[in-house]
């Protein structure tokens, strides 16, 4: 491994936090996923008729299954025709069979988990089941793999809840191997800032929706994840920078030679390191507090999603390791913003790969201290091979030196010259709770608002007075009950146009909220996932129409300051609607049983 500096002294210190932290937790996991791996490849203890229903429908690689010498790998997709990040996949279990075979391995198509579109939910009650979502595929794929017959697993996922809830589950199975395999972005369509304009005219009257119709069928126009730095193209950063994804492999477009060539090196790469070869690499190994803390890292260093403040939580939590907000505040204080790709500014992720993309950020992170060079991946121990970029040529996939120099310093700095010099999340604590700020893409001057309250239950009403003209003067726009005790804590990215409008017209503006914005939130203060939520008599329950609210993401403070407003009886609203509709009734139990923001806002772990 190459000679790196020390680390840095804040990212140490951090690790350690955490390690102490989940001592207890992560002994008793470790122990746990030691002793199922030792029992030996799976297929060797189950019954023959249970072999035989397993492999019936296997046609010629029956008799290198029942063997049982050669490794069999675990396919768990999350393929629909309803995410264009997804639709590539159709054609991936045919491809991966057809690459083991010919090392003399097999594959099977576990199974399959829901993926929904938060783009086609947004703003609509579906959205109300999105987070539930993540601890629905953890469920699914552990049920795909509780068949014990795989020495390995792909996992085919890409977007916002997929990623997370398939580390839940490698990590729950992590006695075997985990390679994630991408599908890549689509390609380039109408600029993601041209798209926003005309959403914020539409917000006003100025286009009819015709025209934004027209904007968004040209950005969203082919298979591939969206364009922006969302939360499905951070989970891509964040595999890569966590070691689970093979060098280079996040941002390749579908349906090229290279992504093709990736598939295949992913699933063979599967096949290498299973308990029945040299150099087994069990998931659960992997997802340490190093994976953890260096993808904290690529978080803040890219302005990443803020969906994955409660992600990550969650995904250490499966592992026996315990996050906390304040890790996210203190690795933010010394991590550097290296990026800018919409919403935190004009490119894409397509400009990015191109300008150097994650190999030229993980080499300056490296080289500034400020990650794990040592951690565990799939691709060996240590990040040295992230430095490296997959090339094809006339002897087929080869990996080359990444490049040592952005290509375009609009879009990606060296961590000695930063659009930043503090990472792009910051957390706010107060009388009205704990939560989280995106401060990556707000500029200085918006980021202390001191303003009377607007308190809505919901987000319909905040349009319905935007519309009747109502908000004239500075104003923090609370919105509360949106936390997934209330209501399964959905996205208000569709607040985005309609606030960005008023701040736009010089009124100093904010949200509050113990909901979620989405990944592509950006440029209006948002104070979202407070804790403890208003359905749990929460603060925000207390607020009414004119108390005086200071939102300073700088000193990272939520403060009501409006004497004796914590004495107030908590307000009960009818959240009877959110009971039914489009499935919502199948997640009460969901509802009463899912854990605070602060920990990952999830039921399962």
């Amino acid at each position: 491994m190459p000679d790196f500096p020390p680390l840095n002294a804040t990212l140490a210190r951090v690790t350690d936090k955490i390690r102490a932290r989940s001592e207890v937790p992560r002994a008793a996991y470790l122990a746990r996923i030691r002793a199922a791996a030792a029992a030996g490849p799976a297929r060797a203890h189950l019954s023959c008729g249970n072999q035989a229903h397993a492999y019936a429908a296997m046609g010629a690689d029956k008799p290198a299954l029942a063997a049982g010498r050669a490794p069999n790998i675990g396919i768990v997709t999350a393929y629909n025709d309803m995410l264009s990040a997804h639709q590539p996949y159709e054609s991936y279990p045919a491809q991966i069979r057809a690459a083991l075979r010919e090392i003399g391995a097999t594959a099977q198509v576990a199974g399959g988990v829901p993926a929904m579109c938060d783009g086609v939910t947004q703003g609509q009650p579906g959205m109300e089941l999105s987070l539930f979502s993540r601890d629905v595929i953890a469920l699914a794929a552990g049920v795909a793999l509780s068949h014990n017959t795989f020495d390995a697993a792909l996992y085919l996922g890409v977007c916002d809840k997929i990623v997370p809830g398939l580390i839940m589950a490698a990590a729950t199975f992590g006695h075997i191997p985990a390679v994630f395999v991408p599908a890549g972005p689509m390609v380039s369509g109408l600029p993601n800032d041209e798209k926003a304009k005309v959403r914020q005219q539409f917000a006003t009257g100025e286009v009819g929706r015709e025209r934004l119709m027209e904007a968004e069928m040209a950005s969203y126009h082919g298979p591939g994840t969206c364009t922006f730095y969302g939360t499905a193209n951070t989970n891509q950063m964040l595999m890569e920078v966590m070691g689970l994804h093979l060098p280079g492999a996040s941002f390749v477009n579908p349906g090229t030679p290279l992504r093709d060539a990736l598939t295949v090196a992913a699933a063979r790469r599967a096949a290498e390191i299973t308990a029945l070869g040299n150099e087994f690499r069990p998931a659960g190994e992997i997802l340490d507090e190093r994976a953890f803390v260096n993808g904290i890292v690529g978080l803040m260093a890219t302005g990443g999603s803020t969906n994955l403040v409660l992600h990550l939580p969650a995904m250490a939590r499966a592992a026996g390791i315990e996050i906390d907000l304040e890790d996210f505040d203190a690795l933010s204080a010394v991590v550097p913003l290296m990026a800018k790709v919409y919403p935190n500014g004009l490119a894409d992720v397509n400009h990015f790969h191109a300008a150097g993309g994650l190999q030229f950020l993980i080499r300056e992170l490296l080289g500034a201290g400020l990650l794990h060079p040592d951690a565990k991946t799939v691709a060996g121990d240590g990040l040295a091979a992230y430095l490296t970029e997959p090339r094809l040529g006339p002897e087929g996939l080869a990996w080359v030196e990444g490049p040592r120099e952005s290509l375009n310093d609009k879009i990606l700095r060296p961590a000695a010259s930063p659009f930043q010099p503090q990472g792009g999340l910051k957390e706010l604590k107060g009388n009205l709770g704990r939560g989280v700020i995106k401060v990556s893409a707000v500029a200085p001057e918006h980021r202390l608002v001191e303003a009377p309250a607007r308190v809505f239950q919901d987000q319909e009403a905040v349009k319905e007075a935007f519309k009747r003209g109502e908000f004239t003067t500075d104003t923090v726009v609370v919105v509360r009950f949106q936390g997934p005790r209330a209501n399964g804590m959905p996205e208000l990215h569709s607040l985005t146009p309609t606030l960005s409008v008023l701040q736009g017209r010089g009124l100093k503006v904010a949200l509050v909220t113990d909901g979620r914005m989405s990944g592509a939130s950006g440029k209006v203060p948002a104070a979202i996932h407070v804790s403890p939520e208003a359905s749990s008599a929460g603060p925000l329950a207390r607020l009414i129409d004119g108390d005086l609210i200071r939102l300073d993401a700088e000193a990272g403070e939520l403060t009501c300051l409006t004497p004796g407003f914590e004495t107030r009886a908590p307000a009960t609203p009818d959240l009877s609607a959110n009971d039914h509709g489009l499935g919502r009734e199948l997640f009460a139990a969901f509802r009463r049983n899912v854990g605070p923001a602060t920990s990952g806002a999830s039921v399962v772990v």
